[in-house]
């Protein structure tokens, strides 16, 4: 047999028809369903008389316009201010009552960011194809899946017929050789990779990250990485399977238990390229050479490391770029030239689908630890990624260093990520976010978003202003 790839093993065991036109149509294993794609959806069943073709095969859970103030969230669904939002919700909960669909609703402890809950409750599992109406299901490539958004008529097609028709894509993969220095993390690296290929680098590829650095990160660096494998252009991240992920799955609520988990882990660990594979590009970065990284403009590919200067677009050969750096620098209101740790922050938000677990929350309050906000600092927010990381941090105290150094605990959800409660970003207030999209108006309207890792963020949270964590750690 020829040699494969891991993202060729997992699309042919789910191909189940191949056109002459290079459509195909797959089998999903896994759907996963949050109120902002799937109202539509469910109703576009209900009017042609459909119901889920597998029921058990779908998972949901509201997270995109959830408040995350301990106050509103003890209200339930009258919490909820925006009409818009609250109808979302409530649609949710009904449609997955009707249609007898899993659901961890707003208050349940397991609920969540839906790309932190699915792994975390075992929904996510190595070599299964997962699909959500949103764009960073890549997240979940991390477990050795190929999982990647979907629109919402797909989310239709789907809940109808558990299949799904697309073009296979190119294979990608990006080398991250030797080790990380201390005080750099998985958000450096993938920002790192983005600044190197760009946002459209990865357009027609499913990448596929290996290399020391990659496989020396936890599952819970993985999934960042995988999580913005969308950011640098590609339909899905992936990463081989192996023992580090055998034991992040094992004993989870929906994992394989006994002799099927034996079976299972040992059919998974055949979830590997093989080594005589040929990818159509291959990337490669030297671990040690990558900083902490910060955005400065309105692509997460407008990226430098963090004793870097900020791009001067006089200096840029290129008309097209030359116009592009200008724009975004108009927009965030900085200049050409500026170091980057010159840049002053208004807000601080860690959280979202990217940094949002236990080990990020872990990271950002060894920095923040004794120490007090800055005065120029007016909003900070810390916004576990589910209820179960809450409980995990609160037991460990970190709820307690953060608000000790003036930061606020908040209710797990998407919060400040995206705008769409009751968490955003002011006009022009410039905001370190461990998000993952810096677009205009992205966090808020005329919101300015600086894209780093959580120690950064809390770095910047205490300083006022970026400074390296690597001085700090």
């Amino acid at each position: 047999m020829k040699a494969r790839t891991l993202y060729d093993k997992i699309w042919q065991a789910h191909l189940l028809k191949q056109r002459d036109d290079g459509m195909a149509l797959i089998y999903i294993d896994r759907h996963l369903i949050h109120e902002v794609t799937s109202p539509q959806a469910f109703e576009g069943l209900r009017m042609a008389g459909r119901k889920p073709w597998r029921t058990d095969a779908n998972f949901a859970t509201p997270d995109h316009n959830i408040p995350t103030t301990s106050e509103e969230r003890s209200q339930g669904l009258a919490g909820i201010k925006d009409p818009v939002s609250k109808l979302q919700v409530k649609t949710l909960d009904e449609n997955c009552k009707e249609f007898s669909i899993f659901e961890l609703e707003m208050n349940d402890e397991r609920q969540g960011v839906v790309h932190v809950v699915g792994p975390e409750q075992g929904a996510t599992l190595p070599g299964m194809t997962i699909v959500c109406g949103d764009s960073h299901t890549s997240t979940h490539g991390a477990l050795g899946a190929l999982a990647h958004g979907i629109g919402t008529s797909e989310v239709e097609h789907v809940l109808a017929t558990q299949c799904l028709m697309q073009k296979k894509m190119k294979n990608m993969l990006v080398q991250v050789n030797g080790q990380l220095s201390t005080g750099v993390t998985a958000k450096d690296v993938v920002l790192a990779i983005i600044g190197q290929i760009g946002t459209a680098g990865g357009t027609g590829y499913t990448i596929e990250f290996g290399g020391q650095a990659i496989q020396e990160m936890s599952v819970e660096g993985r999934m960042t990485v995988c999580n913005m494998a969308i950011e640098a252009g590609a339909r899905a991240g992936l990463v081989a399977v192996d023992d580090t992920t055998l034991e992040y799955i094992e004993g989870r609520p929906f994992a394989p238990t006994g002799a099927l988990w034996e079976q299972a882990a040992a059919n998974w660990r055949g979830l590997v390229s093989d080594e005589a594979a040929e990818f159509d590009r291959v990337i490669e970065l030297q671990a040690e050479d990558i900083a902490p990284q910060v955005t400065w403009g309105t692509s997460p590919e407008m990226v430098a490391p963090v004793d870097g200067l900020i791009p001067d677009p006089i200096q840029e050969q290129d008309a097209t770029r030359r116009g592009n750096i200008q724009q975004a620098l108009d927009y965030m209101g900085l200049e050409g030239g500026t170091p980057i740790q010159d840049i002053k922050l208004d807000c601080i938000f860690i959280g979202s689908c990217t940094n949002s677990r236990i080990e990020d929350l872990r990271g950002a309050a060894r920095v923040v630890e004794g120490k007090q906000l800055a005065e120029n600092i007016e909003l900070a927010l810390v916004v576990p990624g589910s209820g179960l990381i809450k409980k995990q941090a609160e037991v460990e105290g970190l709820d307690q260093i953060f608000v000790s150094a003036g930061l606020q605990w908040r209710e797990p959800g998407c919060s400040m990520c995206l705008a769409m409660n009751a968490d955003q970003l002011g006009p022009g207030k410039h905001c370190a976010s461990t998000s993952n999209r810096n677009f205009e108006g992205r966090q808020g309207f005329r919101g300015r978003t600086h894209l780093v890792s959580p120690a950064m963020a809390a770095a910047a949270a205490i300083h006022g202003h970026f400074v390296d964590v690597r001085d700090l750690v």
